[in-house]
Formats: C-alpha cells, sequence, structure tokens
C-alpha cells in the first residue's frame, strides 16, 4: 500500500485568533517585553498585567502609547487600531501627564518652563490628552501666559531672545493644537488676548514660527466667531497683512492670504467693500480699498511668478481670494438701474458723449429740445439699446443689472479707440444692426458672471485659480473688454464662414442667431482658459488662435471621434463587446483602487495639511487606510497605513448629502462642490469611514470601484465616457479592415527580383 503524505494543512501553523495581537512594550530603563494583548480582555487589565511585569504599582497611573512620532495614548475607542507587530510604550497616565504638564508650565525657572511647554506642544497633537488637559483649565492658562505672562520675560528678552521667541512660539503651538480638536469655544476669548496675538503678527515679523501661529489663531478666531470677526476686524488691517507676502516663506505668505480670505468670507455684505480700511470716512473707503487691492496684486504676482512650485494650500487659497474678489461685483450685478437716478443717467450720457462726440449742446428752446431728443433717439439706436428712448430700461434685469454699464463705461474710458470703432461699424452695417453694442455688453457680462460664478462661495476643496487675474486691479473689466472685441471679431467670422448661422438669420430670426453666437463665443472663452494663460495679453493671444473657424474645426473632429453608429448590426456588435469594455473599465478601477489616494482632512482650519491615505490590497479583500504626516510623494506601503477594514464587512456605500459628515450641523458648510465629491463607506451597525475626494476624477474611480467591490453597477459619468471612447474605438478597430477596402479575387502579383542585393536594411 503506497504512502501517502500528510495532508498539507498538518505541517501549516493555524493563524492566531483575530482578537489576539502581539505586540512589543517598551519600558524605560528595561528590555522591551514581547507578549500578546486579548481585544477582548478591558484595557485597564492589560495594562495592570504589564505592570505587574515590571513590578509597577498603581497601575492606574499608567497608560499605553504608540512609541511612534505621533505618542498617541491608546484608549477603548482606539485600541482596535493596533496591529500585529506594533511598538507600544508604558507611560503615565493622560490625567498625570496633565497634571504635571500643568504644573510645569508655571515653573519660575526659565529652562523648566520652557522644556515643559515644548513637551506640552507636542502632547497636545492627542485628542485624549487634550481633554485632560482642557479639564485642569489649561487653555485658560495658556491665554493668561499670553496676555499677560509673557510680560515678566519681556525685560529679558533682548538678553535671552532665542529663549523668549521659542518659549512663546511653543506656548502659541499647543493653543492651536488644543483648539483644534474643537472641544473648547471659541466665543471664551478676550479682547486682551485678540489685541496680544494680532500684535504679534507684526511685533514677530521675522520670527517664522510665531508668526505663522499668530496668523493662524487669528484665521480661526473669523471663520468660527462672528464676535470674534468684529474684534480681530478692529485689530488687523489688510494694510498690516500685506507686508508679510513681501518674504520669501511660502507657508507664511498661505497663512497671510488665508486671513485675509477669512476676514473677506466673514465680512457682512456692506462692510465687504470696506474692509480692514483704517479711515473713518466711507467716502475714502473705496478709494483706499481700490490702493490696497493694487498692492495686493502687485505682491501676489511675486508670489505667483516665484521660481518655485505653488503647493495645493497656496493654489487653493488664491482660488479663494479670486472667488472673493469677483463677488464683491454682486451687489453691482444684483442692483437695477434706476430711470429716474441722474447720476445713473448720466453714464448712459457718457457712453454716448464719447462715441458720438457731441460738439455742443442745443439750446433750451422748444423747439431745440424736440431735435435734442430726436438726436438722442438715434444715437441709442445706433448704440444697440432696445429701449431707444429711455435705454436706463435695458439695465433694470439682474443679472447683470449696473454691473453692464458699469463695465461698457470702463471700455468706453479705458479702450476709446476699441469702443468708437466697434459702436460705429455695427451702427453703419446694412443689417440693421444685428450685433448691436448696448445688447451684446449686457449679455456678455452676464455671460461672464456665469463663467467665473460670481456671487458664490468658493469651494473647500478647490484649488482652481487663473493668474492672470492676478495681473490687474480691474481684471474682471479688462476680461470683459477683451471679451467684447473678441464678440465683435467672431460675429463678423461667423457671418461670413458659417452657412448654418446665415440661414439662422435669415429664417429663425434673432433668437437663434444670439444663441449661436454666445455658444461659439464661450467655448472660446473657456478653451482659453483652460490653458492658464498667466496674464491678460496671453489670454488676449489664444483667443487670437481661436478663431471661429477653428473652433468648428475642433467641433468637427469630436463629432468624427465621438460618431455612433446606429444600423442594427453596429448595435447587435456593441452589446456583444459591451460586458468586455465594461470588465476592463472594472479592472482598471481596481487597479486605481489598489494603487490608493491621498485624501485631504479638512476641519475649521484647512489651511491645516492633514492627510489620510486608503488603498485597496492587492487581493480586493482589505481596504488599509492612515493618517499621514505629509502628502505622499508616491505609493504608500500596505505596513505604514495601521487601520484596516475587510471589504467584506462593508454594507453600503453612499454619496452626496447621503453621507454622515455632510448631515453634520454646518458640516463643510453645505457647499455644494464638497457635495458632489462626498462618499462613505458604511459598515458594522454603527461604522463609517467617511472620504472627500480631491477632485471629480477620484470620486468618480472610488465610487465605481467600491461599487464594483460590492458588485454593483458603475453609474458614475466617467464610466459613461470611457464605456463610449472605448466601445467607440474598438468597433473602429474591428471596422477597420473592411473600410474603403476592395478584396481582390486573385492574389497580387509577386515583384520582379532586384538587379542586385547591394543594400542593406537597418532593422533599427
Amino acid at each position: 500500500c503506497p504512502v501517502f503524505p500528510a495532508p498539507k494543512s498538518s505541517s501549516v501553523a493555524m493563524p492566531p485568533p483575530a482578537d489576539i495581537v502581539k505586540v512589543a512594550i517598551e519600558w524605560p530603563g528595561a528590555f522591551p517585553k514581547l507578549m500578546e494583548i486579548d481585544q477582548k480582555k478591558p484595557l485597564s487589565s492589560i495594562i495592570k498585567e504589564v505592570c505587574d511585569g515590571w513590578s509597577l504599582a498603581n497601575h492606574d497611573q499608567y497608560a499605553l502609547q504608540h512609541a511612534d512620532s505621533s505618542n498617541f495614548y491608546i484608549t477603548e475607542k482606539n485600541r482596535n487600531e493596533i496591529k500585529n507587530g506594533a511598538i507600544l510604550r508604558l507611560t503615565t497616565s493622560p490625567a498625570q501627564n496633565a497634571q504635571q504638564l500643568h504644573e510645569r508650565i508655571q515653573s519660575s525657572s526659565m529652562d523648566a518652563k520652557l522644556e515643559a511647554l515644548k513637551d506640552l506642544a507636542n502632547y497636545s497633537r492627542d485628542v485624549t490628552f487634550a481633554q485632560e488637559f482642557i479639564n485642569l483649565d489649561g487653555i485658560s492658562l495658556l491665554t493668561q501666559m499670553v496676555e499677560s505672562g509673557t510680560e515678566r520675560y519681556q525685560k529679558l528678552q533682548k538678553i535671552m531672545k532665542p529663549c523668549f521667541g521659542d518659549m512663546l512660539s511653543f506656548t502659541l503651538t499647543a493653543f492651536v493644537e488644543l483648539m483644534d480638536h474643537g472641544i473648547v469655544s471659541w466665543d471664551t476669548f478676550s479682547v486682551a488676548f485678540i489685541k496680544k496675538i494680532a500684535s504679534y503678527v507684526n511685533k514677530f515679523a521675522s520670527d517664522i514660527s510665531i508668526l505663522q501661529r499668530s496668523l493662524a489663531i487669528l484665521e480661526s478666531m473669523v471663520l468660527n466667531s462672528h464676535d470674534l470677526y468684529q474684534k480681530v476686524a478692529q485689530e488687523i488691517t489688510i494694510g498690516q497683512l500685506i507686508p508679510h507676502l513681501q518674504g520669501t516663506d511660502q507657508e507664511i505668505q498661505t497663512y497671510t492670504i488665508a486671513v485675509i480670505n477669512a476676514l473677506f468670507l466673514k465680512a457682512p455684505d456692506d462692510k465687504r467693500q470696506h474692509i480692514a480700511v483704517e479711515m473713518p470716512e466711507p467716502s475714502c473707503w473705496k478709494f483706499l480699498v481700490r490702493w490696497h487691492l493694487f498692492e495686493l496684486i502687485f505682491l501676489l504676482q511675486h508670489v505667483i511668478r516665484a521660481q518655485r512650485d505653488i503647493n495645493n494650500e497656496m493654489a487653493h487659497q488664491l482660488y479663494v481670494l479670486q472667488v472673493l474678489t469677483f463677488n464683491l461685483l454682486e451687489d453691482r450685478m444684483m442692483t437695477k438701474m434706476d430711470p429716474q437716478d441722474q447720476a445713473q443717467r448720466d453714464i448712459i450720457f457718457e457712453l454716448r458723449r464719447i462715441a458720438f462726440d457731441a460738439e455742443s449742446e442745443p439750446n433750451n428752446s422748444s423747439g431745440n429740445i424736440e431735435k435734442r431728443k430726436s438726436m438722442y433717439t438715434r444715437d441709442y439706436k445706433k448704440l444697440g439699446f432696445i429701449n431707444h428712448v429711455n435705454p436706463a430700461m435695458d439695465f433694470t434685469q439682474t443679472p447683470p443689472g449696473m454691473l453692464a454699464l458699469d463695465n461698457m463705461l470702463y471700455f468706453a474710458k479705458h479702450h476709446q479707440d476699441a469702443y468708437i470703432r466697434i459702436v460705429l461699424e455695427n451702427s453703419s452695417r446694412e443689417d440693421k444692426h444685428e450685433c448691436p453694442f448696448g445688447r451684446s455688453s449686457i449679455e456678455l457680462t452676464k455671460m461672464l458672471c456665469e463663467i467665473l460664478k460670481v456671487g458664490e462661495l468658493p469651494s473647500e476643496t478647490c484649488n482652481d485659480f487663473h493668474p492672470m487675474f492676478f495681473t490687474h486691479d480691474r481684471s474682471f473689466e479688462e476680461f470683459f473688454c477683451i471679451c467684447i472685441q473678441l464678440l465683435n471679431k467672431t460675429w463678423k467670422e461667423m457671418r461670413a464662414t458659417s452657412e448654418d448661422f446665415n440661414k439662422a438669420r435669415k429664417r429663425l430670426g434673432r433668437d437663434l442667431q444670439s444663441r449661436m453666437l454666445k455658444q461659439g463665443l464661450k467655448e472660446q472663452i473657456m478653451r482659453a482658459l483652460t490653458t492658464k494663460p498667466s496674464s491678460l495679453d496671453q489670454f488676449k493671444s489664444k483667443l487670437q488662435n481661436l478663431s471661429y473657424t477653428e473652433i468648428l474645426k475642433i467641433r468637427q473632429s469630436e463629432r468624427m471621434n465621438q460618431e455612433d453608429f446606429q444600423s442594427r448590426p453596429i448595435l447587435e456588435l456593441k452589446e456583444k463587446i459591451q460586458p468586455e469594455i465594461l470588465e476592463l473599465i472594472k479592472q482598471q478601477r481596481l487597479n486605481r483602487l489598489v494603487e490608493g489616494t491621498c485624501f485631504r482632512k479638512l476641519n475649521s482650519r484647512r489651511r491645516q495639511d492633514k492627510f489620510w491615505y486608503c488603498r485597496l490590497s492587492p487581493n480586493h479583500k482589505v481596504l488599509h487606510y492612515g493618517d499621514l504626516e505629509e502628502s505622499p510623494q508616491g505609493e504608500v506601503p500596505h505596513d505604514s497605513l495601521q487601520d484596516k477594514l475587510p471589504v467584506a464587512d462593508i454594507k453600503a456605500v453612499v454619496t452626496g448629502k447621503d453621507c454622515p459628515h455632510m448631515k453634520e450641523k454646518g458640516a463643510l458648510k453645505q457647499n455644494k462642490e464638497v457635495l458632489e465629491l462626498a462618499f462613505s463607506i458604511l459598515y458594522d451597525s454603527s461604522g463609517q469611514l467617511n472620504f472627500i475626494a480631491p477632485d471629480k476624477h477620484e470620486y468618480c474611480v472610488w465610487t465605481d470601484g467600491l461599487n464594483a467591490l460590492l458588485g454593483k453597477d458603475m453609474l458614475s459619468d466617467l464610466t459613461r465616457n470611457d464605456l463610449d471612447t472605448l466601445l467607440s474605438m474598438e468597433i473602429k478597430l474591428r471596422l477597420l479592415d473592411l473600410e474603403n477596402i476592395q478584396i481582390p479575387d486573385a492574389p497580387p502579383p509577386i515583384p520582379k527580383e532586384p538587379s542586385n542585393y547591394d543594400f542593406v536594411y537597418d532593422c533599427n
């Protein structure tokens, strides 16, 4: 009887129970211990067992913490994050540690105080320690030290300047970390504390760490408390913040722009035009804001054009500033013109005067009054207004309201030759003013407001700023001036090149031709903006290369690429190969999940660069995730991600408003863009893993991949686009050999042999 080998299972060690974790535990002055932790046991029992091993009494005064750079305490809430092979440290309990540090930071010794504040700044990142320290009224102690405690050392500052700077820096760092946990309300701080922090912005401009923390505190105060916004706005001005943009430290520049953005964002609507202006007379405010804005734009050019890459946070803050600056136009955009307001009517008179240069006003006789009315009506018709008798009625629709009239006046005054040329060209055409300047300007202003989303709040995640808008303090008006000239040029090109347009003009009237013009113009502007021109002149140059003829060629090319064959054999072929294409897309999505993605943690102080990473295991069975100190440059290995979630435990994937973190009160301002990027994984009875994707592409990749893991359909826009593209390509490839090729009945003749073979063919 042959001897059969033993079953493989008998020679393989059984895996340890899921509740047992093997770790190493350190204690100062002793060799580390290797032990198995039973996760079913109470944490206090495990700590007692460890203490008994080293003959330590009073085990309730000890705790376990991670021995990595985080030094975070292990609690009943986070103990499941302990992984096999982890290194832990036995240390004093959070309550004991907080009590000791609370006493040490009040030491009369400068060196002892400095060391204690350094430790406090480090420990305050841990929410468990933070809660214990706050329970000891630690926040009040720190604020008292900032308000008055540091004054006792002012006399020593000259001889001990490095020590004083470090001590204040650690104090502010600890304060920022403690407040970042959201345990204490920002409304509890005094005016004296705010004044002190604001003074640091000016006093410690050369000390980067103090300046950075001070700016971070001011931003958080403004964003988290309406009352504190008013107090901060009284203490800090744009004029005081602008000098910090002149340095070379990008982080300080980012914090500075963040404070400016916070002040703009929280300012009441009637104050935004005048924010942080030091003159009490309202009549001077507009001039001073314009002066500050010009200086700010000048310095931001220095920031943007510096010989270095702009990091994501700086890009986000520039985007926010761009949005808030354009939102200053919202008031004019939503203001109707008052036909009885003489000052507003004078603007229309000025447009007429510049265009037609009336030599003198007629006398006030009754005959001359009638003559003047007739002349004005004729000129207003040439200017392209709908209401020739009272053009003010053209500006009663909002949007664009008075903003359109502002743009027209700016164009007439600052680009006078171009203005006169466009008006005269359109008033002398034989086509009865089909591209009138007045109506075109109103529609164009409305379109530009839609493109730039004037009046909408900035997104929490968007980094899409346009450098060209930071090259001029009247960038929107200059943008309009370039586009109104483009509109006139496009109109002429459309009439000259488009047969369809001429047919629409003759048969279907003004509305359709106007729609065709707007579509063509908007496409030109959007395509030019996507290239991110660095200046308005470069934007103008891009538009020159995007003539209407070029747009038609691009459209034709795109139509050919998106051609959809509707014949029955082609539809049957599509239906046959579609499952293969969907499987290909599914594999691509899962491969992307295996690579992983870095997600940003968003909180009340978005500027904080806190990241976490999530990726799928190669066998598609486990999601690995964990916090990161900084944004990774490449792929993050699985073993560096401490947490994991088995795919089998996932119950559902929800998106948008259905996400738990989007249902919280005031969560991320319920911003439309954030809602479109939010998704959550629900597991167990109440477990959840919340995501906010970096962009729409990553959102589609992750929601598709997660749905694929759960055996559900991939329904994103990206999947639909990929499916259409790949199906079209596959269909064309399969039909390529049959397209316009006549298959001969007989094989082609063999060519004659060459006269000689004195040649070499290089395969390379």
